[in-house]
């Protein structure tokens, strides 16, 4: 590991050691809080692992709520870290147990907070490392690759897969999004249950903190 590695995962642990609370949660646009700070969001299918994620990134176990049932997380949900950066638990697309009018109430908002918030500076998109990118998937990175909007894939849960698998995953997910406008090129893997990536992530959202 090179020194500048080194300093950037020193960083990433100092800032997500630092205090985390929720903020507020929206059901409505003109509910947002006030853009004062580099937000982050955190988007992927129903049941993914966004708030698992985001509880151990920030080392606590309960700041986002986390369920097996798909759809829990009804709303956008902001995270103040620190006063360093705002940390966004967006409601999961695809599968939910929920009226189909709710869902696409959902869909909507994310979509608009998406497309129209200037201090959005990456949207971390889940994938399920089981499974791959869906066709759901594919379509949040269009609307992003349209919109100019940057994005990251974060594998979840590779500890359930083998590392045969997960190699031959990220070759080809790294091909599919090499022809992506706004992809980042870096795809992390993570599992919250291990830490695995928890790391590497908090160094990457430290650095768009740092130069916000």
């Amino acid at each position: 590991m090179s020194e500048e590695q080194a300093a950037a995962l020193e960083a990433g642990r100092l800032l997500f050691a630092r205090e985390c609370h929720f903020v507020t949660g929206i059901a409505r646009l003109d509910q947002l809080p006030a853009a004062n700070l580099t937000e982050v969001a955190f988007a992927g299918r129903s049941n993914v692992g966004k708030s698992s994620l985001i509880n151990a990134l920030t080392g606590r176990r309960a700041l986002a709520r986390a369920s097996n049932t798909p759809g829990r997380t009804q709303q956008i949900n902001f995270f103040d870290l620190n006063q360093q950066l705002m940390l966004v638990d967006l409601p999961g697309f695809g599968f939910a147990e929920a009226p189909k009018a709710l869902v696409a109430e959902w869909t909507n908002l994310v979509a608009n907070y998406l497309k129209g918030r200037a201090v959005l500076r990456r949207v971390c998109l889940l994938v399920d490392g089981r499974h791959g990118l869906k066709d759901t998937d594919r379509d949040v990175m269009t609307m992003l690759d349209d919109a100019a909007v940057p994005y990251q894939l974060v594998l979840t849960k590779v500890d359930k897969v083998k590392s045969a698998f997960l190699n031959e995953l990220n070759q080809r997910t790294s091909e599919e999004i090499a022809k992506r406008r706004a992809a980042h090129p870096e795809i992390i893997n993570t599992s919250a249950e291990t830490s695995q990536g928890v790391a590497e992530l908090r160094a990457t959202l430290a650095a768009l903190a740092a130069n916000r």
